[in-house]
């Protein structure tokens, strides 16, 4: 199940670029929570304490409580969007959507595939994942970090539908019961092209060497032989 964090946070009355760098120079990260029945309310939270808490994340869907100044006043809500600097990739802003422990919820959950399938150590066909991530139904202390589906039975042309993954207890899919998530796929041979015409001509004519019978040997070094001859008789 996603573990429920605590974080401290601080309304924010400020707005603008000039005020949120300034806020961000102190070490705060701008925020804001939405729904319920309560008008949207920019916040502040501190950087050092959303890194720590999006680093100990497990998954993706992070379940917060949490504490806005100093008067106790508690809201539970879940990490919406968290915006990241495209240069270094800090956090830059926050959303929280504010949700109520007794009411449903819809969130995306990662599966996560376990186990090596049959296919693919025996035969070497390819497991493929259609589905990254579930849509879900559930109460916000039900709601899983992520979805483990073993697919170590699949042999090659087998496949495992959103019907067939066993669910967590109080979470129900939001998609069509006949969806593939996992599958293995025949291994691919690959079969040896012949060259295209271009290729051929751009390779140039082949040359063919055939080796000189002997005679035809002889019969080419005879003339030389014989022009040395009238050159020796002058000398003498």
């Amino acid at each position: 199940m996603a573990k429920q964090v605590k974080l401290k946070a601080e309304p924010r009355a400020e707005m603008g670029r000039s005020a949120v760098r300034k806020l961000r120079a102190r070490g705060f990260i701008p925020a804001v929570i939405y729904g319920g029945n309560d008008e949207p309310q920019p916040l502040q939270v501190a950087a050092r304490d959303i890194n720590a808490m999006m680093s100990q994340a497990s998954g993706e869907n992070v379940l917060v409580e949490l504490e806005i100044g100093d008067d106790g006043q508690t809201r539970t809500a879940l990490v919406q969007e968290v915006q990241h600097s495209p240069v270094g990739g800090d956090i830059r802003h926050v959303d929280f959507h504010a949700i109520s422990m007794d009411q449903m919820i819809e969130a995306e959950v990662p599966l996560e595939p376990v186990g090596t399938a049959i296919g693919v150590k025996t035969f070497g066909g390819l497991l493929e994942q259609s589905l990254r991530a579930l849509a879900i139904e559930c109460l916000p202390g039900d709601l899983p970090d992520r979805i483990t589906v073993d697919v170590s039975q699949l042999n090659i042309g087998d496949a495992i539908h959103v019907r067939d993954i066993q669910l967590p207890p109080g979470v129900t899919p939001k998609v069509q019961l006949d969806l593939t998530a996992f599958s293995v796929l025949e291994p691919v041979v690959e079969e040896e092209r012949a060259p295209t015409e271009t290729e051929a001509a751009a390779a140039g004519p082949e040359v063919i060497t055939e080796k000189k019978e002997e005679g035809e040997a002889g019969a080419a070094s005879a003339p030389a032989a014989k022009e040395k001859a009238p050159k020796e008789k002058e000398k003498k």
